[in-house]
């Protein structure tokens, strides 16, 4: 059971934000480091090698003890990085290098108009955080003359770093590129003075969504809940397809844009966000400590932790309760690492199946197990709701270029798995390959990757990369060869010709499923062993054939070094030689001969 005990939504929670020399973890009864919002990347990811979280983790990588000693606390550390941020560091506080102390004669021109004053008259202030704070104001003149607008204000005074600098820089490139979606908060223009930054954007007047869970008495129905999902994912979705992840997802972080009931919700504050390409992960632990995901604190995350901290939005509004709940930001952690959340107590045995494992695939331990943002709009949950656009989902660039490089065998079972999938599973590929934009016979081609994802290029995708992935997805003979690591001129003339079909050949609906499948996430399901039966079964029929071990080895493309008479035995039936359910299930996962040099 979950601990999930019915307490109520406090308001006002900091990001937490820890460098790369601490846990991340606070066993303390003492002050919480969620009170420090600044960060410190870290530069050391290959540390921290085995990032998926799972249940069976109960401490950080690599920690090793002789006996159950409690993580130490991180809040000395973050007061002392802040103070170094800030410029106050005294003699005794600074007690953990971090390696990037004080940098004297920074340049905080960020090259942006000084005529704030002249174009806007300052009013009251609607909010502050440790970044800076917000004020309303009114545009005395320009397009926005006579309009209210909210000025986030950035002292240059807390700048004491290049990394301080950057950070505002990279918030006010981020909301540049990305507004102009009806649920991201608007950005105008940004000012400086020798004091301040100034950020204008759009002043939402109807409060946060925490707020009005709480004005609701802390949970929404699941028609209501319903309305505000789609928006949140469908801001999320629009932001992860341009390669940026927000970090902070919380009901805090929504505004209304007016007091009424239905009011659009619009996303804010992208100040701990970041840009990451599909084959990237992030390392830094930033967030807030009731949403952060179980890989944030494993140091190695994408944008699947959004999707994280979504489904923990989605649990509050139907229940009114915290999926995780500690008295301590330590208890918290352990709490998002091991326990799982509760559907037992009201009012989940109320309330439908469809929205139970909605949220369930949210709260996935396993980030590759978990919904991205545009299969979360695609479940049945809210398949059905009005006005639900399913945008382009970049996981499709990565799941078409694994296939790309996976070996016929593996191409075959794929195949056949989805041909298991239901018609309402079918929706969302459906979707997909219609956004790819087929021709009239109903192919697609791989040019139609690169010019599916040009057209929702804004520069935000263009400064995460994304657009340089997508045209890796057509994969170079010479790339694909190398990583193969083959030894033998006869099996790099075998890949070469596949290679060269595979580059110019269309594929059809029926093979662009099988591409654009995710096995892991169809773990996640209820129904996997079911699918995974039926599609075993179906392989048999129709692809199932006698293979020798080592015809299986070339297949895989494993490299001579392996022993695959012990890793492969278990693949192969003894009575008739041909694939066996496991080796078929493992196929499906695909497999490289560093896999099982590991192993």
């Amino acid at each position: 059971m979950g601990l999930c005990h019915g307490k109520p939504i406090e308001k006002s929670e900091n990001p937490i934000v820890l460098s790369e020399n601490e846990p991340a973890f606070n066993s303390q009864t003492g002050k919480s480091s969620s009170k420090f919002p600044f960060y410190s990347p870290s530069p050391l990811p290959s540390l921290f090698k085995n990032s998926p979280a799972n249940s069976s983790v109960s401490s950080t990588p690599l920690r090793i003890f002789k006996r159950p000693f409690p993580p130490p606390s991180p809040a000395k550390h973050i007061r002392a990085l802040l103070a170094r941020r800030h410029g106050s560091v005294k003699p005794n506080e600074a007690s953990i290098p971090e390696g990037s102390e004080i940098e004297l004669g920074l340049d905080k021109n960020f090259g942006f108009s000084k005529q704030f004053l002249t174009h806007y008259e300052m009013e009251e202030e609607v909010g502050r955080g440790h970044f800076g704070y917000t004020c309303s104001a009114k545009a005395k003149k320009g397009s926005l003359k006579g309009q209210d607008v909210a000025v986030k204000v950035i002292p240059k005074s807390k700048m004491t770093t290049a990394i301080a600098i950057e950070d505002a820089r990279r918030e006010v490139k981020m909301l540049r590129a990305l507004t102009g979606h009806r649920n991201l908060v608007q950005f105008y223009d940004a000012y400086e003075d020798d004091s301040n930054v100034y950020i204008v954007m759009e002043l939402c007047t109807g409060g946060e969504l925490l707020d009005r869970i709480l004005s609701r008495g802390g949970k929404y129905s699941e028609v209501d809940a319903k309305e505000v999902m789609v928006q949140i994912l469908s801001v999320v979705s629009y932001c992860h397809l341009q390669g940026v992840v927000h970090r902070d997802l919380k009901p805090e972080n929504f505004l209304f844009t007016s007091k009424d009931e239905h009011s659009p919700l619009k996303a804010i504050d992208f100040g701990l966000s970041d840009y990451v390409k599909p084959d990237e992960r992030l390392n830094d632990i930033v967030g807030s400590a009731y949403y952060v995901a179980p890989e944030v604190l494993h140091r190695s995350y994408g944008p699947e932790a959004d999707m994280w901290s979504i489904g923990v939005i989605a649990y509050i509004l139907l229940c009114g309760s915290r999926p995780f709940w500690a008295r301590s930001e330590s208890g918290i952690f352990r709490a998002v690492l091991k326990a799982e959340p509760s559907f037992d107590e009201a009012p989940w045995p109320s309330l439908s199946s469809e929205a139970v494992d909605f949220v369930k695939r949210l709260l996935n331990k396993d980030y590759r197990k978990r919904l991205t943002a545009s299969q979360a709009l695609s479940h049945p949950w809210l398949a059905n709701y009005h006005d639900v656009k399913i945008p382009l989902d970049m996981i499709i660039y990565k799941l078409v270029k694994a296939y790309i490089c996976s070996s016929s065998l593996r191409k075959a079972a794929l195949g056949a798995l989805a041909k298991s999938l239901t018609v309402p599973q079918l929706a969302y590929l459906r979707e997909q390959f219609t956004l790819l934009g087929p021709n009239k016979s109903g192919y697609i081609s791989l040019q139609n990757f690169k010019t599916a994802v040009a057209k929702n290029s804004t520069e935000a995708m263009k400064d995460s990369r994304v657009l340089d992935y997508a045209h890796m997805v057509m994969v170079s003979r010479a790339n694909f060869l190398s990583s193969l690591e083959f030894k033998d001129e006869i099996n790099g003339i075998l890949y070469i010709s596949q290679m060269s079909t595979l580059q110019y050949r269309k594929l059809d609906f029926e093979e662009f499923c099988a591409a654009a499948i995710s096995v892991h996430q169809m773990e996640g399901m209820e129904s996997w062993e079911q699918h995974a039966r039926i599609a075993y079964e179906l392989f048999e029929k129709d692809g199932n054939r006698p293979i020798m071990i080592e015809e299986l080895a070339s297949e895989l493309g494993l490299s001579p070094s392996v022993p695959v008479h012990v890793v492969l035995q278990d693949w192969i039936r003894q009575a008739d030689g041909k694939l066996s359910f496991l080796g078929f299930v493992r196929l499906l996962h695909g497999v490289s001969s560093r896999s099982f040099q590991k192993a």
